[in-house]
């Protein structure tokens, strides 16, 4: 190896070790390592940023935008409500949601599929009085899946796309993935739908002294006239445990106590962390005459005035605003990741009360708004219906608890559909390439307001947008300096002996396991300059060694920090890091069965 081959793979493992780290936002990692890399001289100064020209940057964005656009048409709804049976039995109804889940897919980006379709799964999960991540899990895995099946499921396809048409064989088409993602896809389903949800960690039943996936941590207040107040901790434990809740912590003043002793008397003011299911989070406030930390003096008068006898203004009865409670969860990268209730001025500038934050197995008797809020964290929060839907669209969280559904314009699931059917049928025929389709249809959707306007660059992952903008240079790197080439001759001479069917395999599995331990789209974008010196070295079709790629770099089943959809049921499921091998070895080992004949049947090598 050269010096400078050496310094590439030097700011790769790097780059990796940042990854896993996790420390770091996947972005910020590929900007750094695009950046060591013009500084190291590898990428011209002048070729920084050429990453977010590429085709497949704006495709990905185009993509999410049509994405958005079904959802708020109610076409997804629509299709969710005519293909998910009502009545069946546990089976049907894990697999019919798989199906649905790895349909969507097909069509928008994986993650959004999975937002869908999460409060459906929590439901059914109810109706069968099961844990919710024996649904969460499955639905997960299955739309993971149903991303490898089309050219614009999942980003780690239109990266591999890109590569091939860099390297002067014109980009993949729209449904050049279906034969070998389909298989592949099916095959994976109906493995989950049918047996391998019985592999999932029941959460809810966890033993004793563990987190379980409903319990929160809420902070509530001893006020004057409370039962709580000159009790022993002893004493209110006591009460509490009827109300199947218990207490993890004390806050006195200044004085935070996360194992307060249990002989110590309790006054007026002091506030207790107690951990409690939500929906015995009333009974407990109950029995001891507690308030929740979060409901201040202004939430008293509007119950007083609320319990007084209705008063008549002009004729018309006054009526007091509708204060709900809604549970929702943090999405990777979401804005609210790492900053605080506080931070963000939550009850002053959005009149929303944070009332309690469940974390997967961790307990804290930090105030509630001080605590710096985490990917996959459910919260529930007090206020307007409107002022939650709000915050929750602008700081990326998902409700979870069961929602009224605004029926759109009439027609427009319809129209949405139209429209991202006439761009997927443009790029199939040839007629445009996929960026300029996709942003058409981007475009048009915007025109007739099925998009607004003012929502739609929400639409967009941009920390997606920006890491693939900058892996891309970085990737390019790989092969300008020979090190993919190397890295290539490598796994040809010391693991597959030099032949092309074992090569094709082993880069199969290495690219599932890189995609297990750093974000799908950064794998792809490695692992592709690899495949097509590998190929090369062999006399073999790069098709198939791009397409063993694709599949890898779309299987990430082990960790919940390898896709995003894994790290977002995290918090619902109530799973922990070591949950999630049980069925993804599973699901990766029939993919790798499955998908290495496919490809070899559609792409001979």
């Amino acid at each position: 190896m050269n010096g400078n081959q050496l310094i590439i793979i030097a700011i790769l493992v790097g780059a990796m070790g940042l990854f896993l780290w996790g420390r770091w936002r996947h972005d910020l990692v590929a900007l750094a390592a695009l950046l060591a890399c013009v500084i190291a001289g590898l990428v011209p100064a002048g070729e920084a940023f050429s990453g977010f020209g590429h085709p497949a940057v704006i495709t990905v964005a185009a993509v999410l935008i049509l994405g958005q656009g079904l959802q708020v048409s109610g076409a997804v709804n629509a299709l969710a409500r005519r293909l998910l049976p009502s009545g069946a039995g546990l089976t049907v109804s894990i697999l019919s949601l798989v199906g649905l889940g790895a349909a969507l897919s097909c069509f928008m980006n994986n993650v959004g599929a999975l937002a869908l379709l999460m409060p459906v799964a929590i439901q059914l999960a109810k109706k069968h009085d099961i844990p919710p991540g024996k649904f969460l899990m499955p639905l997960a895995a299955g739309s993971i899946l149903g991303g490898m099946t089309t050219l614009i499921g999942t980003p780690p396809n239109l990266i591999v796309s890109g590569f091939r048409d860099s390297a002067g064989l014109g980009g993949f088409g729209m449904f050049d993935f279906p034969p070998v993602g389909l298989a592949t896809a099916a095959a994976g389903v109906l493995l989950i739908g049918l047996a391998g949800w019985r592999l999932v960690p029941a959460r809810k039943e966890a033993e004793t002294g563990t987190f379980e996936s409903g319990a929160y941590l809420s902070e509530v207040r001893i006020e004057e006239g409370s039962k709580a107040a000159g009790k022993s901790l002893r004493e209110a434990e006591k009460l509490l445990e009827d109300a199947g809740g218990q207490i993890v912590g004390m806050v006195r003043g200044e004085l935070r106590l996360s194992a307060p002793n249990r002989r110590r008397v309790l006054r007026v003011g002091d506030i207790l962390v107690i951990e409690v299911e939500p929906e015995s989070l009333s009974d407990a406030l109950a029995c001891l005459g507690l308030k929740l930390e979060g409901e201040d003096t202004e939430d008293s008068e509007k119950k007083k005035k609320k319990d007084q006898p209705d008063k008549k203004e002009n004729g018309e009865e006054e009526r007091p605003e509708e204060i709900v409670i809604q549970e929702v969860v943090v999405t990777p990268n979401a804005p609210l990741v790492n900053r605080s209730a506080a931070d963000i001025r939550m009850r002053t500038r959005y009149g929303i009360n944070l009332l309690a934050v469940s974390r997967e197995g961790r307990r804290s008797v930090k105030r509630l708004r001080a605590i710096s809020i985490r990917a996959g964290d459910l919260l529930l929060l007090q206020g307007p219906p409107e002022a939650i839907s709000g915050f929750a669209s602008e700081f990326g969280c998902l409700p979870l608890a069961a929602r009224d559904i605004r029926v759109p314009r009439k027609g427009q699931a319809l129209t949405a559909a139209l429209i991202m059917a006439a761009a997927a049928a443009a790029t199939t025929v040839g007629l445009l390439p996929a960026a300029v389709a996709f942003a058409a249809g981007a475009l048009v959707m915007l025109a007739v307001k099925i998009v607004p306007a003012r929502s739609v660059y929400n639409s967009i992952d941009w920390p997606v947008i920006i890491l693939l903008g900058a892996m891309l240079p970085v990737a390019g790197a790989m092969e300008t300096t020979g090190a993919a080439a190397t890295l290539a001759r490598f796994l040809l001479e010391s693991l597959a002996g030099g032949n092309p069917v074992i090569a094709l395999g082993v880069l199969l599995a290495a690219t599932m396991i890189l995609s297990d331990l750093m974000n799908n789209a950064a794998t792809a974008a490695v692992m592709c300059p690899v495949a097509l010196s590998a190929a090369a070295g062999l006399g073999a079709n790069p098709d198939a060694f791009l397409m063993a790629v694709a599949v890898g770099a779309s299987c990430a089943f082990l960790t919940p920090i390898g896709h995003q959809n894994n790290t977002l049921i995290l918090g619902p499921g109530g799973f922990r890091f070591g949950d999630y091998w049980r069925l993804g070895l599973l699901v990766e080992i029939i993919v790798l069965a499955v998908a290495i004949p496919m490809i070899l049947w559609v792409w001979p090598l």
